[in-house]
């Protein structure tokens, strides 16, 4: 596997080498200022409150630093990475794949104070509010029967919404999340969007950045995932290219493979709300 793990990193590097750039700029602190552009391409416009200007602007990690599990152990397949979203995640194995993009669309909505848009289902279809959350009720879970009980004070901390999210990621997962989510056509792909395979284990990526080539209207986008067990939220490299690694192609390949998972195109989905 280390000898694998060394091939790819010089294939990575000769092609980058060949196409006489480097796509990364190890002291940028975000995706933005990390991430170059390819020749000729350009950022998608976005307005400051929008749910992809947020993600564009995630804090990274220092350049070269390990995606770490829940538990501070650095994740073994290190190759699949090239940045790592600096960002706490908790301490027990929650923040997996759709937990980490749920996270991020609910602290986005959070940070906007757009509380009533703080809403995900559990597993058995049970909506759960963020806003009634607030008013400090809590949802009690026996079995596959769930309600709503007021057990405490109203409150609206952001450890209270850390709690939230915690319930969430505990009660739902890709196949839920899936099924809230609504179908898009890869030619519409929007930042925020979401490459998911609902199952058990299924799996979950979120388009983190766009940027598009006005001659040509060619476009690239970013891949974001957490994984199991629970982990740092990363930004992927492209197995696929490694001449534009990390940002990956919107072409007409009916297969998107990223280092961990391998998607179709029918699998890109979008928050209804």
């Amino acid at each position: 596997m280390i000898r694998n793990s060394l091939l790819s990193l010089i294939f990575i590097f000769v092609g980058q080498f060949l196409s006489g750039q480097s796509l990364v700029n190890s002291i940028g602190t975000s995706i933005c200022d990390r991430f170059l552009l390819p020749e000729g391409f350009e950022r998608i416009e976005l307005e400051t409150n929008e749910f992809g200007y947020f993600l564009r602007h995630l804090p990274l990690k220092s350049h070269n630093e390990n995606v770490k599990y829940y538990n501070g152990e650095v994740k073994t397949n290190y190759n699949v990475y090239d940045a790592v979203i600096d960002l706490y995640i908790g301490k027990k194995n929650l923040h997996q794949c759709a937990d980490a993009i749920m996270r991020l669309k609910a602290e986005h909505h959070w940070n906007q104070k757009e509380y009533e848009k703080i809403h995900f289902n559990f597993s058995n279809g049970k909506r759960v509010e963020y806003s009634e959350w607030m008013k400090g009720r809590r949802m009690i879970v026996n079995g596959n029967k769930t309600s709503w009980n007021n057990r405490s004070n109203p409150s609206n901390t952001y450890s209270d919404f850390w709690n939230y999210m915690e319930l969430i990621f505990m009660y739902a997962g890709t196949a839920s999340l899936e099924k809230e989510m609504e179908p898009v056509r890869i030619e519409e792909m929007k930042i925020g969007d979401v490459f998911i395979k609902g199952g058990y284990p299924g799996h979950a990526a979120l388009v983190v950045d766009m940027a598009v080539d006005s001659e040509t209207g060619e476009k690239l986008f970013l891949l974001g995932q957490s994984y199991m067990p629970a982990q740092d939220f990363q930004l992927l490299k492209n197995p696929n290219d490694s001449r534009i690694s990390p940002w990956y192609r919107i072409d007409d390949s009916e297969i998107l493979l990223t280092p961990e998972w391998r998607f179709t195109k029918d699998d890109l989905k979008r928050f209804a709300d």
